[in-house]
């Protein structure tokens, strides 16, 4: 089941694939469990500086999960548990990632779709996707882990809308409700996503690993530590700032090293 999840690299630029396109990217467990373990290796990768998550075929980034494992994996409360836990510790993975990730949204995303793409840092969309999570129509709940990304990404009321009514919408509503972050023509989608990841992958690694962590931090209401208020001012020590800097002293283009 590995092809069903596909990692290529250009550079520093590594792109996931959810491939299943006859089944319009439909998740398995196998699909679950493989996708954490690619997103365990490029965490730990610190050559990689963007990841995109897409779905294969051009038609939809992801239904959910497929309807056809639940006779078989999510039967009773003691599976849909153990289903959960991996499914979880997935999302948890993605959303712990130090990597900034963009979802390249094209068709439908719904559901468990959804909420892939709702743990990236950047989601970008055809005009003609479609979002929305009617798992009420299955008789499902969103889990806890889950409804909290979506309720961090959406708010509570627009959250508890989407899944009380269960509406498959447009992607001019999903950008009014904060579901996705840029809009742009069908054909112009994949485009638009890897000139993204290129524009996040030509700038210091280290920083965009730091706003990631930072910006984590400030959802904790918490106060910061004086450790972590310095940690604000390490980039100072980095190799990558004497290269920024001088290079724009310079008027030249910066080749950051990650260091």
């Amino acid at each position: 089941m590995t092809d069903t999840i596909l990692l290529n690299r250009d550079g520093h630029i590594a792109t996931i694939t959810l491939n299943r396109p006859e089944k319009l990217n439909a998740m398995t467990k196998p699909m679950w469990l493989r996708l954490g373990e690619v997103l365990e290796g490029l965490s730990a990768d610190e050559t990689v500086r963007c990841i995109i998550l897409r779905g294969a075929g051009g038609k939809s980034f992801s239904p959910g999960n497929d309807i056809g494992e639940f006779e078989t994996e999510r039967a009773n409360p003691q599976q849909g548990k153990a289903y959960g836990k991996i499914l979880h510790k997935t999302l948890g993975l993605l959303q712990d990632c130090p990597v900034p990730t963009v979802a390249l949204i094209e068709g439908l995303c719904v559901g468990g779709g959804l909420e892939i793409a709702g743990c990236c840092d950047i989601r970008i969309c055809g005009a003609s996707s479609r979002f929305g999570a009617p798992v009420k129509n299955l008789g499902l709940v969103m889990a806890h882990n889950e409804l909290a990304a979506l309720t961090a990404l959406a708010g509570r009321d627009v959250a508890l809308e989407i899944l009380l009514e269960g509406r498959v919408f447009d992607a001019v509503e999903a950008k009014e409700k904060h579901l996705v972050s840029r809009v742009v023509s069908d054909a112009d989608v994949e485009t638009e996503a890897y000139e993204t990841a290129k524009r996040i992958a030509e700038g210091a690694p280290l920083a965009a690993r730091w706003h990631k962590k930072f910006a984590k931090r400030l959802s904790d209401p918490t106060p910061l530590t004086e450790e972590e208020q310095d940690e604000g001012y390490a980039c100072y020590s980095t190799e990558d700032f004497q290269i920024g800097y001088k290079a724009f002293l310079a008027k030249t283009k910066p080749d950051f090293k990650g260091r």
